[in-house]
């Protein structure tokens, strides 16, 4: 037998565990859903590649005699690829017998570890697009695309770091990854540098909160190489994958790592082959550095960072590529082997980094393994060293040192600020002082680029001054940046002096002066109460000057937003801190001292109060989306941006205001109707909730009190009233259902009437039912418990009682409504009785019950006037007693009433009182029609009445032109001198106006004048007087005229004025009809809450709640209590709950906000300009720092300039040895390099013609390094490739051997053979010409011609390939024209050539090389080729341009030397 305890029942545990397991099952299906979206995403997308020929490795062990060439094991082969025939007598080849077939390997991976979050895999081929990789990281995987990509490469085996290093390294690594939101890029094995990036994820996942932003660390293995990957492999896909890591038994290959978060396993269809994914690796990385950064408008790509620890010979590889990409790399010194042989020769001149130093720090470095490397190879490792030194701004090393006080994290930013930029970063007061100015300039483009892309040095602390200035100088969009780049405004409004600051710092605002008064009002007041000795500490603004001037602008029902001088206390005060600071003043309760905490740990609530009172759009809506309670500070800031448009004076202003304030309240509908749409009882429940941060009101009430209508007319909005307005009945209850049981109240017994209860107890049944056919259907452990479902819902929900049926029945809003009805048209009734039929002397009992019931109305309106749950205040209160008009026709009827009965006791006014009476009663009746405010029909229809009523009493002040005009025109015309005022007014007035509906005179017609209506002289009170008669008792009136006046005045009158108000009434009803429904909506609460807080019982019955109310509050001093349907006081954690789910609405209220903007017209042509001015100025930023390919060919034209100087002197030289011309006669060529020993001919050596890669094709030059250039000096290892463009070989007989060493390139080896792409063997010849001219006179501004080149898109010197240096290129013609282009080409002979020699050009060959002249052709102004020169210019509009000679012009570094040149010969300054 179970004990007492044991057979308890815990309703609320059952409740809360079964909607546990709801929320657990809808997980679950989405789950479902969600994988089975990937996996046909994936079999449609991703493949393997798979053996299809199983040829058997003859060297394969004994112990494993069944292995295919491709290292899998015949039983691993498919039945066709064992007994296949297409490839009878073939030799095993993996691009042949390898094919692709949909991947079987993918899912979630878990590694067993306690708490870790499963991962994400898939077994992908080498040939998969790096794009559909991209899209499934990021749409398939919900990764959010990277603002960085790190890439970490170098050892794939253990190595040793230092304590200090591996510290700086996990921690800059993951700090970076933090800060930037970057991807990590591995190889993916629990080995090695992976390792030690997996070790830092791990490290990062247990000292960060959940809260905190996930690391995303990417492994891209080989599957081949992948120890214990049968598990990973489903054809469905795995979800999860258990994966077992044995270190152990891995034997050659390897296990994946722990602590990656996402792994790429790339398959070639071989087994136990490494190397396999660093081509799709390197394809990926490239793929993802040529997306966008942020949104697609953007022209700047994501950044790319190399790092590199350890390594050998694969490492330096990928470093030598990475770097030629344009890639920054950061080298860890001390990490081992390749990444500690860059770090000692990164600050060595190149002239020094020869191949026997490389031999030499090999042997140190790699020790043992050194003497397995050959000596070609070391000779390629210096050469590759040599090219990647020469790049130092794609270089940063990363040294441990005792004075070093940053981490491997500013070492990347700061890679990648070198690789954008010439001028080397000063550390954080560099970027400091770069950051003030582009504040000061208002540049955030430059801040954004420039120096946020390091974000993650920058303390929150640190920005402070930043965030101060941008926020007093106005400058949204650099708030938006620091707060997005790490500015904590907690932090930053934590010190109340900063808050303080910034309202003494507002810019010129109504509020200001405001409270500029505020403050001098304060400052008397203390000077009387305290004296001259306390003044000084009042002579600046408080938050409490500020709080009572918000509290004056949002209403006096609002509590202060910000406590006194005394009561403030920092953000990070405790409870207990607090409470002992209170008590030494007050007592208060937990909940208040909770309140007040809550109250001031809202900085955006701060930031966007500041930004509202100043009425600034752009700072408001960023403090915005930073408040905590969004929909009340909306609301709010309508409220006081209302408030404080009527109070100024500026209309614009004023204008500007109003439109700010339907701003938000926008913001505000869009929240709501998102949490509306989302949960409707919590959306309601969020309506009525006391906002700790906004005074303690609501967003309903703030609503009303700014005239929101829009927001109240909201159906959230409307059904919550309805709901009141039912009361505890439910809304789908017929209004003749209700009325029957008003009178058949037991009716309530039956189901003929249907309760809110009851509506709430059966949908929580179906919602049971529902959970127990799924529980049933899916076999969950839900269906165990739900036999415990039904007795907790029960005892939550139970079914009303039989009084509490009675209590909700009576106590509904919607029937003392209707109660009241019905009374007051008994009232109206016993009204109209006692006038009619029972009024005499002495009052009878139903005239006595007249009084008795009026006197119960009396009392319920003092009642309403005085009942202030809000804590408006009596003079507020009283001003919106005032303002309805309902209110007025109810105070216009007591107060006739009053006076009627006080005329009706006494007996000289006794009639005079009956008829004041009778007037009441049609005001009475008046008041009958808002019985219709409730209707929805009718309701909007009185709104409608109201304001044709406005319309016609201007129509009747214009008729009344038209009538007067008229009578007086037509009496004065008919009668001489009637002295009777009652029939000059009826003459005058009252006969024109019934004239207008058909009651013509007949008194203006002689035909119809009957001369006994009316009175000779005027002395019969009942008669008019006669018009003016003639002898013969004729009227002697014109009949033409009065006739005229008639019909002239029926025009008017009945036909246009008449027209006229159909016209207006029709224009009325169109332009209210929309917004009836609105204002109609807006104006039911006064009514609902009317109602709610009425008595239950009807006048006159009334009057006995009355005489309970007073005796509660003024005998017992009982306080009124706020009903929770207007005003809802919440638990904290409730109430932070809510407030959670409210910024998620708001969120997504926002993105479906800026997508609907994205998407209109407007938004793309914004857009558009932004992009092609970002991609402008990103040119412009390429051009200043030289890294565009335009600027590298420019270069290297530049050192082919060089060479060609060396080589013409070298032809001078022999030509004077030879005697050929005299040595007077030989011109001296002034080159850098006059001897080819000295160190800056080392420096001179051709870089280009020595790359790597011959460019356009795929063939490798042989390696030279710089010491091996010279032909002088021996190279017994190098056999270069022989390349001609024009032959499809790489071979070359004899007789053409004998050719080719006829030509030896001047600046020596080059790696490669044969013309290559040039077109001839020897020197290429190529003229730059410098067409020069004097601006004005001979000491004016030197200028020179400029071409644009639309294939390098920048100005260059018009130029190019000639077959002598006697003429021009023929290229130039087309340009210049043929006859400038003759009388230009005349003048080559009398121009200087600035530069002649060789160019050191990527195309060069041994045998073939590019030469360069550079000429400076001088014109004078008034010569007729400078006029002919000026014309095509100015015809050109663009093409050719004259520019000033500077260093300041955008060309290559060579041009920019020859200019130079030119400026020096013609004695100008460059």
């Amino acid at each position: 037998m179970l004990s007492k305890s044991e057979i308890k029942i815990y309703p609320h545990q059952m409740i809360t565990e079964l909607q546990q397991n709801k929320i657990k099952m809808a997980k679950m299906v989405s789950c479902l859903q969600e994988h089975s979206a990937i996996t046909s995403w994936i079999k449609e997308n991703i493949c393997k590649r798979q053996c299809y020929f199983f040829d058997k490795d003859d060297s394969s062990p004994k112990s494993k005699p069944d292995v295919c060439k491709c290292g899998y094991p015949k039983t691993d082969h498919v039945n066709e690829a064992i007994k296949s025939e297409d490839f009878t007598g073939e030799s095993w080849n993996r691009h042949r017998h390898v094919r692709e077939v949909p991947t079987d390997a993918f899912g979630d991976i878990t590694f067993g570890s306690l708490g870790q979050k499963p991962g994400k895999y898939a077994r992908v081929s080498t040939n998969t697009s790096p794009d559909i990789l991209y899209q499934l990281l990021t749409e398939q995987w919900k990764l959010s695309p990277p603002n960085l990509l790190i890439s970490v490469t170098g050892g794939a085996k253990d190595f040793y770091l230092k304590a200090r290093l591996k510290n700086m390294f996990r921690r800059g690594l993951i700090k970076v990854a933090q800060t930037t939101g970057a991807w990590i890029i591995t190889g993916g094995t629990h080995v090695g540098v992976m390792k030690h990036v997996g070790q830092a994820v791990r490290d990062n996942v247990l000292s960060c909160s959940s809260t905190q932003g996930r690391v995303v660390a990417i492994g891209v293995a080989t599957w081949g190489i992948i120890h214990n990957r049968d598990s990973l492999v489903y054809s469905e896909g795995c979800f999860p994958a258990q994966y077992v890591m044995d270190v152990k038994g891995q034997g050659r290959l390897s296990n994946l790592d722990n602590n990656h978060t996402h792994f790429l396993l790339v398959d070639d269809g071989t087994h136990g082959h490494y190397g396999v994914e660093i081509e799709l690796r390197s394809r990926l990385e490239k793929c993802i550095s040529e997306k966008h950064l942020g949104n697609r408008e953007s022209g700047a790509t994501i950044p790319v960072v190399c790092v590199v620890l350890d390594g050998g010979p694969g490492t330096l590889n990928t470093m030598y590529n990475t770097i030629l990409n344009g890639t920054p790399c950061v080298v860890l010194e001390g990490s081992g082997r390749v990444a500690d042989l860059i770090a000692d020769v990164a600050e060595l001149p190149l002239s020094q980094i020869t191949i026997a130093l490389i031999h030499q720090l090999m042997k140190k470095f790699f020790s043992q393994a050194y003497d397995n490397f050959t000596d070609l190879e070391i000779i390629t490792w210096t050469k590759m060293i040599q090219d990647i030194i020469r790049r130092p701004h794609l270089l940063t090393v990363f040294r441990v040192s005792e004075e070093c006080h940053w981490d491997v994290d500013v070492a990347i930013l700061q890679a990648l600020l070198k690789a954008s930029r010439t001028n080397k970063s000063q550390g954080t007061e560099y970027w400091k002082s770069q950051l003030e100015l582009a504040i000061a300039w208002n540049r955030v483009d430059i801040a954004e680029t420039e120096i946020f892309t390091e974000d993650s040095q920058w303390e929150s602390s640190e920005l402070h001054w930043a965030m101060f200035s941008a926020l007093v100088g106005n400058k949204p969009e650099f708030v938006r940046l620091l707060l997005e780049n790490g500015v904590s405004l907690r932090e930053f409004l934590q010190d109340e002096q900063t808050l303080r600051e910034l309202y003494t710092r507002l810019p010129n605002c109504i509020f200001l002066s405001k409270l500029a008064k505020r403050v001098q009002s304060s400052r008397k007041q203390l000077l009387k109460t305290r004296g001259q000795s306390h003044l000084g500490q009042e002579k600046i603004i408080t938050m409490s000057h500020v709080s009572d001037e918000v509290r004056h602008l949002l209403g006096s029902f609002t509590k202060p937003l910000y406590p006194s001088s005394t009561m403030t206390y920092p953000f990070k005060m405790t409870i207990e801190d607090i409470s002992l600071s209170v008590s030494k003043n007050q007592t208060v309760s937990e909940g208040s001292l909770r309140a007040t905490i809550v109250e001031e740990r809202d900085p955006g609530k701060d930031l966007f109060l500041w930004a509202v009172v100043q009425s600034n759009k752009e700072l408001a809506e960023i403090a915005w989306e930073q408040c905590r309670d969004c929909t009340s500070a909306a609301l709010a800031a309508s409220k006081i941006l209302k408030k404080m448009a009527e109070d100024i004076k500026d209309t614009d202003k004023a204008e500007e205001m109003k439109e700010l304030a339907n701003h938000y309240e926008k913001h505000a509908i869009g929240v709501f109707s998102e949490c509306y749409n989302s949960d409707q009882e919590r959306a309601q429940k969020l309506l009525v909730r006391a906002s700790p941060l906004w005074g303690r009101t609501t967003c309903l009430r703030l609503a009303l009190e700014a005239n929101d209508k829009s927001f109240v007319a909201q159906s959230g909005v409307q059904n919550l009233l309805t709901q009141i307005w039912c009361g505890g009945l439910s809304v789908d209850n017929p209004v003749w259902r209700v009325m029957t049981c008003m009178v058949f109240f037991p009716l309530i017994y039956t189901k003929f009437l249907v309760f809110r209860r009851d509506e709430v107890i059966q949908r929580e049944a179906e919602k049971s039912e529902e959970i127990k056919r799924v529980a049933t259907v899916t076999g969950s452990t839900l269906q165990t418990n739900y036999a415990d479902l039904e007795p907790a819902s029960q005892w939550r929900l139970t079914p009303l009682g039989m009084w509490s049926r009675l209590v909700c029945l009576y106590s509904s809003p919607q029937v003392k409504f209707y109660w009241n009805i019905v009374f007051y048209f008994a009232f109206l009734l016993l009204f109209a009785v006692v006038l009619m039929m029972d009024f005499q002397a002495t009052p009878s009992a139903w005239e006595v019950l007249l009084y008795i019931w009026l006197f119960s109305l009396v009392c319920e309106e003092v009642r309403q006037l005085f009942h202030d749950p809000d804590g408006f205040g009596f003079r507020k209160k009283a001003t919106m007693y005032i303002q309805d008009l309902w209110n007025i026709l109810d105070v216009l009827s007591i107060l006739l009433f009053i006076i009627g009965l006080a005329f009706r006791l006494i007996s000289t006014l006794f009639y005079a009182g009956k008829i004041v009476l009778c007037i009441d009663f049609v005001v009475f009746c008046l008041r009958l029609m808002a019985i219709f405010t409730i209707s929805r029909t009718l309701g909007p229809k009185i709104i409608i009445v109201k304001r044709m009523m406005m319309d016609m009493f201007f129509f009747l002040f214009l008729l009344s032109i038209w009538v007067v005009a008229y009578g007086v025109a037509k009496q004065g015309i008919l009668i001489n001198n009637d002295s009777r005022l009652d029939w000059i007014f009826r003459g005058a007035v009252y006969e024109p106006y019934l004239t207008i509906f058909g009651n013509f005179p007949t008194n203006i017609d002689k035909v119809t004048f009957d001369i006994n209506s009316c009175s000779m002289s005027g002395t019969d009170p009942l008669k008019p007087k006669c018009p003016v008669l003639d002898d013969n008792q004729n009227p002697v009136f014109p009949e033409w005229l009065t006739i005229t006046l008639l019909c002239v005045y029926l025009l008017f009158a009945n036909i246009l004025l008449l027209n006229l108000l159909i016209a207006i009434f029709n224009f009325t009803f169109e332009e209210v009809q929309d917004n009836t429904d609105r204002i109609w909506k807006f104006q039911r609460y006064e009514l609902i809450k009317e109602y709610h807080s009425r008595p239950a019982a009807p006048p006159p019955f009334i009057i006995l709640s009355h005489i309970y109310l007073l005796i509660s509050k003024m005998v017992m001093c009982r306080q009124s209590t706020t009903s929770k349907e207007f005003k809802n006081e919440l638990p904290q954690a409730e109430d932070e709950e809510l407030l959670s789910w409210e910024s998620l609405m708001k969120d997504r209220y926002l993105l479906t906000t800026q997508q609907e903007q994205s998407q209109s017209m407007e938004q793309r042509i914004l857009d558009t300009a932004q992009k092609v001015s970002t991609i402008s100025d990103q040119l412009e930023r390429d051009e200043e720092t030289g890294s565009t390919p335009l600027e590298k060919r420019l270069a290297r034209l530049e050192n082919q300039v060089l060479q060609s100087s060396r080589a013409l002197q070298w032809i001078m030289d022999n030509l004077k040895s030879l005697g050929v011309a005299k040595e007077s006669q030989v011109p001296t060529l002034i080159t850098k390099d006059e001897t080819p020993d000295t160190p800056e001919e080392e420096d001179g050596l051709h870089v280009n013609a020595r790359q790597f890669f011959y460019p356009n094709t795929k063939l490798t030059r042989f390696p030279v390094p710089d010491e091996k250039v010279p032909w002088e000096v021996r190279y017994r290892l190098y056999k270069p490739h022989y390349y001609s463009s024009e032959d499809s070989g790489d071979h070359v007989d004899g007789s053409e051997s004998e050719t080719l060493n006829k030509y030896r390139n001047p600046g020596g080896r080059t790696g490669i053979r044969g013309k290559g792409a040039l077109s001839r063997l020897g020197p290429n010849l190529n003229v730059d010409l410098v067409l020069t001219r004097c601006r004005s006179n001979e000491r004016s501004a030197l200028e020179f011609l400029a071409i644009w080149d639309e294939n390098q898109g920048t100005m260059v010197l018009p130029g190019g390939p000639v077959e002598s240096a006697d003429h021009l290129p023929v290229s130039l013609k087309e340009i210049m024209g043929k006859k400038l282009y003759e009388t230009i080409d005349a003048k080559v002979s009398e121009g200087i050539k600035v530069f002649e020699g060789y160019v050191d050009d990527c195309r060069n060959t041994d045998n073939a090389w590019v030469e360069n002249t550079v000429l400076n052709i001088h014109l004078d102004g008034i010569n007729q080729v400078m006029v002919d020169i000026n014309n095509m210019v100015a015809s050109s509009s663009g093409p050719l341009q004259w520019q000033e000679v500077s260093s300041k012009t955008r060309l290559s570094p060579s041009q920019i030397d020859s200019l130079q040149q030119v400026a020096e010969l013609h004695n100008r300054k460059f």
